[in-house]
């Protein structure tokens, strides 16, 4: 299952320091500072990338900034709350294809085993990064991670994200498809768990994310993509319009209990229009 430990002497200084979250009513509204999405080659699939009606993998880039969460008086500025949710926008004219990508990877898999217990052909993406803030003794520090995509059951993606140090974490994000309307196809909705480093503190969140995600392989001489781009004159003037939400906090209950108000912070992206 979902794991953050570190060696118990941290814990007793954690739990001596008892960091005391800042009152939900002060905590600022995150921004996000950063963000790109655009149709790159799905690696070692020749023929795949920004092309009309061509599949490819979807390169994202976020990069976010907040304050208040966590802090205390040796920390009074905190850092930004944690993430709860993720729902990202593909443009209208773009199709999935789930039928084709049978081989999956489960949430249960994935908590209990780690990505070696998923097979080869459940991989939705290669190893991107992620940058996290956790509560180390009395202040928020950073927390380099993996962040590595699965195809689940159901046409669904799951997100496996690690990182090693100064505690070590792995977070099982699951996310479904559903079709959107207007200027966009698909919406793509990620729900984030609640996550301590240690028991009693303030819980990881999210600074910086990389990823690519996107698969293809080639059948009968044909190229089988998991997502393709709209067809050529579908491009709006400008290029493809694409739209994130970024989801903070909340009280849902369960693993996903984050004890402060909910927050919603939207960014939208023009990606460049093919060029063939």
């Amino acid at each position: 299952m979902r794991r953050a430990s570190t060696c118990l002497a941290v814990l007793g200084l954690i739990a001596l320091a008892a960091p005391a979250l800042a009152a939900a009513e002060e905590i600022p509204t995150p921004t996000i500072t950063k963000f790109i999405a655009k149709a790159v080659p799905v690696p070692g699939v020749p023929g795949t990338g920004n092309f009309y009606a061509k599949g490819a993998s979807v390169e994202v880039e976020y990069e976010i900034a907040g304050t208040g969460y966590g802090a205390t008086p040796q920390n009074p500025s905190g850092g930004i709350p944690p993430l709860s949710g993720v729902n990202f926008f593909l443009p209208k004219g773009t199709k999935l294809d789930t039928k084709d990508f049978k081989t999956t990877c489960t949430e249960a898999i994935l908590k209990n085993t780690g990505p070696s217990g998923c097979p080869k052909k459940s991989i939705a993406s290669p190893i991107g990064s992620a940058l996290g803030e956790v509560t180390f003794g009395t202040t928020r520090v950073p927390e380099e991670a993996s962040l590595q995509g699965f195809f689940a059951p159901g046409g669904g993606l799951l997100f496996f994200t690690h990182g090693s140090s100064p505690v070590n974490l792995e977070i099982v994000s699951s996310g479904h498809f559903v079709k959107s309307s207007g200027k966009y196809a698909y919406e793509f909705e990620a729900l984030v768990p609640a996550v301590a480093s240690v028991p009693g503190a303030p819980l990881a969140s999210v600074k910086n994310i990389h990823v690519k995600t996107g698969a293809a392989f080639k059948k009968h001489g044909k190229v089988i993509s998991y997502g393709t781009l709209p067809k050529k004159g579908e491009c709006p003037k400008g290029g493809f319009p694409i739209k994130t939400e970024l989801i903070f906090g909340g009280t849902f209950g369960g693993e996903r209990e984050f004890g402060i108000p909910v927050k919603t912070v939207v960014a939208e992206y023009k990606a460049p229009c093919p060029k063939h």
